[in-house]
């Protein structure tokens, strides 16, 4: 498995305090360090405003460019190097995306700024561009060789409400969110399906508070799983925050990390199955930073066949509180896929 990285992303700072900090990949590269994974390090460069254009206005490309010191919003903070480093991060998406694709073997891009909550005309929740989305339109419009269709699964506890919206009247890139419902952005209903072409191609599923493990299996096994080997996709990206973890400050989800990595090795079999493993991660959110470093290990780890302990491995759910909200989800989807 490749992990792509660049060292300026540790230069992007929000503010004194903020929970969106360089601490968060310092910890992941000496984890990494440690278990002796750091060689497959790949550094990506910076994307062009052409490639930002895929998926952004031009305006709003030009704004980010010279919008200078200040709030973006209340969350989010610019400063004069946000520009280039937000564009290092969607470098480092469109090169997993690509080495995922043409040499069908998985990647871990690990960036600063994250990307999922940003929209085509504005940024949000700490992220500037939308680095997933930036690399499922640069696969799509590939003129040698294109993907077919994108699949993206996002597993951050917060709803990427700017993937689903740059994304939410197409049919050639299915959205599928797991999410705590009611915290920010307040977006993500289950009655959300996609509008015109895109009807049936966005999969929203909120839990409410305590939905852990079990929840999070049944949901892979009820909903995710079936309607990827419907939808065949070309490839699989996969928007990961570790916020849903019992331990992170600020959500209320309670996966554990043995329960991440459950979820990331279904993906990597369902991957094998429908598009020849080209499956690439990409890191949103996760604020406390040892389990952060220890779910990004650990799926380095077993991607590339190896064994890795884990520490914060309680169960909290054993009985399914996610449950009626799946069955939810369920009727909604069923009139879409055969479930």
């Amino acid at each position: 498995m490749s992990v792509i990285y660049h060292e300026r992303y540790l230069d992007h700072v929000q503010s004194w305090g903020h929970p969106e900090s360089p601490e968060r990949l310092k910890a992941i590269i000496a984890k990494l360090g440690e278990a002796s994974f750091e060689a497959g390090i790949i550094t990506p460069k910076p994307a062009t405003p052409s490639e930002l254009e895929l998926v952004h206005t031009s305006e709003y490309i030009d704004m980010m460019k010279n919008f200078g010191e200040g709030y973006m919003d209340p969350d989010t903070y610019h400063h004069d190097d946000t520009y280039e480093i937000a564009c290092l991060a969607a470098g480092g998406g469109l090169l997993a995306g690509t080495l995922a694709f043409d040499e069908h073997r998985p990647t871990f891009v690990i960036p600063r700024p994250p990307g999922h909550h940003a929209t085509a005309m504005s940024s949000g929740g700490f992220c500037y561009f939308n680095n997933i989305a930036v690399a499922a339109e640069a696969l799509l419009s590939r003129k040698k060789l294109p993907a077919k269709r994108v699949a993206i699964i996002d597993l951050d506890v917060h709803h990427g409400n700017g993937t689903h919206d740059i994304f939410f009247h197409r049919k050639d890139v299915l959205y599928i969110s797991t999410h705590q419902w009611g915290i920010y952005p307040g977006t993500g209903h289950r009655e959300l399906v996609g509008v015109k072409k895109g009807e049936g191609y966005t999969v929203n599923i909120p839990f409410n508070s305590g939905a852990g493990d079990r929840s999070f299996e049944l949901a892979y096994q009820q909903v995710i799983e079936p309607i990827i080997l419907q939808y065949k996709p070309s490839i699989i990206l996969v928007s990961i925050g570790t916020d849903a973890h019992y331990r992170d400050p600020l959500a209320d989800l309670a996966l554990s990390s043995n329960g991440y990595l459950d979820l990331a090795r279904n993906i990597l079999k369902l991957s094998s199955r429908v598009c020849r493993s080209n499956t690439a991660f990409f890191l949103e959110g996760g604020y406390d930073v040892d389990v952060l470093a220890e779910i990004v290990t650990g799926i380095v780890a077993t991607f590339d066949s190896h064994d890795y302990e884990l520490e914060f491995t309680k169960k909290v759910d054993s009985d399914c509180v996610g449950e009626d909200a799946l069955n939810y989800v369920i009727e909604v989807q069923k009139e879409y896929w055969e479930l």
